[in-house]
């Protein structure tokens, strides 16, 4: 999404996740920004999807403790927005200029999104030309509840920081984890309540979906078909996933069902983008987040769909120094959100 303010030359990425809190800085402009700093601090699920004054107030808390901690230098932040609250979809619209496209985008806008336009801030961004239709153009829509991104703005100024943008977290994931590849690639982000998915073409989102199956569905699914609790169940999962050669694969057992339905989603996304790109072929499969840390589960993507997959790097534009390798490449997938955000150019 568009930043708010312009000429911002020091600003950090914030991502307010479900079960942490992180954020990274960098320096440098273009392809040669440099990691400054990053941190995070872990929260409760109950604190960061709570919509109550108190658990806004206690979550504010704990972002400023973590910025004061990490000794951050500016209070300029970039900001995400969970993938649950914002509709992203592709449109073919006429062809018109820019000012007449500008004009245009509302009424499409209005008969796309879910909420009503006038509660609702909405984003776009001019693809290329369309796939299926010569006298069209395809735009990217996005679309938050006014009030969600209000409050947010509201909680965050009241530590004294200064937002400078907002924007869909898969769009600051797809930055961080991609580079400058042509072909098509698909990113899988499991998160702890939702999934992320992405296909990314010549640079750019072509489309985004938000599957409500993460790890705590994993888990619970797991927890249940083995009768244990679900602390126990979450130590198995993510120790043998789905690994067929440990506990006689009875792990993988408990969640395939879910991890399937999962993978049949990802399976529909790759059909629709075939479908609608000309027969146009996912040459990479990107995990991060849950799907680079359950066992097997790389490889049995791999398996079911025949595509190379690839572990996602959220330092993959970012230079650091090589004796930090081992340490940021240790906490790589939990920060893909937070980097993307920071190699905004604002």
């Amino acid at each position: 999404m568009s930043s708010l303010f312009g000429g911002i030359s020091e600003f950090f990425g914030l991502d307010i996740g479900t079960t942490s809190v992180r954020l990274v800085q960098l320096k440098g402009g273009g392809s040669s920004k440099s990691l400054v700093k990053y941190a995070y601090v872990p929260v409760e699920p109950k604190i960061a999807l709570s919509d109550s004054k108190a658990d806004e107030q206690q979550l504010a808390q704990i972002i400023s403790q973590l910025v004061k901690q990490a000794k951050m230098n500016t209070n300029n932040v970039a900001v995400g927005l969970p993938s649950n609250k914002v509709f992203s979809t592709v449109a073919d619209i006429d062809r018109l200029n820019g000012r007449d496209l500008a004009k245009a985008i509302p009424f499409q806008a209005d008969a796309l999104i879910p909420t009503p336009l006038n509660e609702s801030k909405v984003d776009w961004a001019l693809i290329g030309d369309s796939p299926t239709d010569q006298t069209k153009q395809e735009v990217l829509i996005t679309s938050v509840p006014n009030k969600f991104v209000e409050d947010r703005l509201d909680m965050l100024e009241s530590v004294g920081l200064n937002v400078i943008a907002f924007e869909p977290d898969n769009l600051s994931l797809a930055r961080a984890v991609t580079g400058d590849e042509v072909v098509p690639e698909l990113i899988v982000d499991i998160g702890h309540k939702s999934t992320d998915i992405v296909i990314v073409m010549n640079t750019v989102p072509h489309l985004m979906r938000n599957v409500p199956t993460g790890t705590e569905t994993i888990i619970k699914a797991a927890s249940q078909n083995l009768n244990i609790d679900e602390k126990q169940a979450e130590q198995f999962v993510f120790k043998f996933g789905m690994s067929q050669d440990k506990l006689e694969g009875q792990v993988a057992k408990s969640i395939s069902a879910t991890v399937d339905n999962l993978v049949g989603e990802i399976e529909k996304s790759i059909t629709f983008f075939g479908t609608r790109y000309n027969g146009t072929k996912i040459e990479t499969i990107i995990v991060t987040g849950g799907a680079s840390t359950l066992p097997e589960f790389p490889l049995y993507l791999a398996n079911k769909f025949g595509i190379n997959v690839s572990i996602g790097n959220a330092w993959r534009n970012v230079s650091f120094s090589q004796d930090r390798q081992n340490e940021l490449l240790s906490v790589s997938y939990q920060f893909g959100v937070a980097a993307g955000l920071a190699e905004r150019n604002v």
